[in-house]
């Protein structure tokens, strides 16, 4: 997980029992005024992490428990003719459709995307970094809970798509939210602005 927050260019959280080294220049005391006065700040991009992600998981939920209450077993309702239908389908793999024989290794995957933006919240100061994050939390928990409560069983439960473009893989609202968060933190990494609300130049 350490790994994965690198990545996206979140610092690592100190090993040393909690306690931050200070910046080269900068005294304890100087650090701590400024992290006691960026602190409200963090707990709105929180907030906002977890409205997005609420925002995006329940209407994912909604969305499904439609879509097999009143689609499955059914022909496709066509939306824009042939080029967009809604066809309620069970999908084992990853989104869109891939991998249907590891389906137990992307739940776990999943669990483990949730647990890194949940580190990641505390130091996140960026509002563009919270709704992102939120975009791929919500996504991740809407289809975490497919594999975990649908059949055939806990944690290989097939998620429900339905989105069918024509010439395209379906997919699911989630799978459109873990998208639309993973090109939002491309857009952000290009910026250079990273979750701490800091911004570099390679």
């Amino acid at each position: 997980m350490a790994e994965a927050e690198r990545i996206i260019g979140t610092p690592d959280t100190p090993d040393d029992g909690g306690e931050e080294t200070a910046a080269p220049g900068v005294s304890g005391a100087e650090q701590q005024r400024t992290e006691d006065e960026r602190r409200p700040g963090r707990g709105r991009r929180i907030a906002v992490l977890f409205a997005v992600a609420a925002f995006a998981y329940a209407l994912d939920l909604v969305s499904k428990t439609i879509v097999v209450a009143k689609l499955e077993h059914h022909a496709p309702i066509e939306v824009i003719g042939d080029w967009l239908e809604f066809h309620a389908i069970r999908n084992p793999g990853a989104a869109f459709g891939f991998g249907g024989a590891f389906t137990i290794i992307f739940t776990v995957i999943a669990a483990a995307v949730i647990v890194v933006i949940f580190r990641l919240a505390r130091k996140l100061y960026s509002f563009p970094w919270a709704v992102a994050l939120g975009l791929l939390l919500g996504g991740a928990l809407g289809n975490l809970t497919d594999r975990i409560f649908r059949s055939p069983g806990i944690f290989e439960g097939q998620v429900v798509d339905f989105i069918a473009p024509k010439g395209f893989a379906v997919f699911n609202l989630a799978d459109s939210a873990i998208v639309c968060g993973g090109i939002l933190i491309v857009l952000l990494s290009f910026r250079g602005l990273d979750p701490d609300g800091t911004v570099h130049k390679d």
